[in-house]
C-alpha cells in the first residue's frame, strides 16, 4: 500500500459528501476501507461498490454515534475482520439548524453534542487500545474553519467541533509515545453534501457573502478536503501530529 501499513482505514460518516470523497481517496492510495453510516444504507452500499471497483476491500456498517457500547462493538468487529485499524477518519456531522445563539433549541443542542462531540470521544475510546496493541495509528478529524473565524448562525457546528479539536491535541500529546498521531482538517464552505441542505435555510445573499468572505472567492470541493485528510493520515505526514490544517480558501485569514 502507498503510504499506509497493513489493515484498514475506518471512515466514520463515510456515506456523506465529505466522507465519500475521503473513502475514494483512501482507496486510490490502496487502502481497504470500512465506512459507517447512520441511516442511508443505500448510499453507503453505493460507496462500497465504488471502492471495490478500485480494487480494495470495503464494507459499510450502521452506527449510532451516541450509543457508546454500539461504537465499541463496531470498532472491535472491524479490527477482528481486518487485523488492524491503521487510520480513523471522523467525517460525521450533524444536520443542524442555522440559527443565532439566542435561538438555539436546548434539545437540539444536546442531540448535536451527543452525536458529534460525544460520538468522536466514543470512537477514540474504542480505537486507542486497538492502535496501541498494533504499534500505532492515525486519527484525522474533519472539523470546521468556523472555529477560527466565527460564521453567524453556525454555532451548533462550531462548538462540538471545537471540543473535537481539543481532544485531537490531547490525543497527539498523550498518545505519541505509542506512535499514535492525531490531526484535524478544518474545511471552509464545501459546495456539496451537508452544505446543499444548510443553504436552503438561509437567504441567497447570505451564501453570496460567504463566498466573498473567502480569499479565493469560491467554495471548495469535497475532493480538495479529502486529499488533505488522506495526506495527514498517511506516512507522508509521519512527523505531523496535533495540527489543524485549514482547507478553506482563505476564509480564516
Amino acid at each position: 500500500m502507498s503510504g499506509f501499513g497493513q489493515g484498514v482505514a475506518v471512515v466514520i460518516g463515510g456515506s456523506g459528501g465529505l466522507g465519500q470523497a475521503i473513502c475514494l481517496e483512501l482507496a486510490r492510495q490502496g487502502c481497504h476501507v470500512a465506512l459507517s453510516y447512520r441511516k442511508n444504507a443505500q448510499a453507503a452500499q453505493e460507496v462500497v461498490a465504488s471502492l471495490q471497483a478500485l480494487g480494495v476491500q470495503a464494507h459499510a456498517f450502521a452506527l449510532q454515534l451516541s450509543e457508546r457500547e454500539q461504537v465499541a462493538a463496531a470498532l472491535q468487529a472491524v479490527h477482528q475482520q481486518y487485523g488492524r485499524i491503521h487510520t480513523v477518519v471522523f467525517a460525521s456531522g450533524a444536520d443542524i439548524s442555522m440559527v443565532h445563539v439566542a435561538h438555539i433549541d436546548p434539545d437540539e443542542w444536546q442531540r448535536t453534542m451527543a452525536g458529534d462531540l460525544d460520538g468522536f470521544f466514543y470512537v477514540v475510546k474504542a480505537s486507542l487500545p486497538l492502535m496501541r496493541a498494533d504499534g500505532g495509528g492515525s486519527f484525522v478529524a474533519i472539523t470546521s474553519a468556523g472555529i477560527v473565524r466565527h460564521p453567524p448562525m453556525d454555532i451548533l457546528s462550531t462548538v462540538p467541533k471545537a471540543g473535537i479539536e481539543a481532544l485531537v491535541r490531547g490525543i497527539a500529546r498523550e498518545e505519541g509515545r505509542y506512535q499514535i498521531r492525531a490531526n484535524s482538517v478544518a474545511p471552509g464552505i464545501v459546495d456539496g453534501g451537508l452544505f446543499l441542505r444548510l443553504k436552503e435555510q438561509v437567504k441567497p445573499e447570505f451564501v453570496d457573502a460567504m463566498r466573498r468572505n473567502t480569499a479565493l472567492r469560491r467554495f471548495g470541493t469535497a475532493e480538495e478536503v479529502a486529499k488533505v485528510a488522506v495526506f495527514l493520515a498517511s506516512d507522508a505526514a509521519a512527523y505531523v501530529t496535533g495540527q489543524q490544517l485549514a482547507v478553506d480558501g482563505g476564509y480564516s485569514v
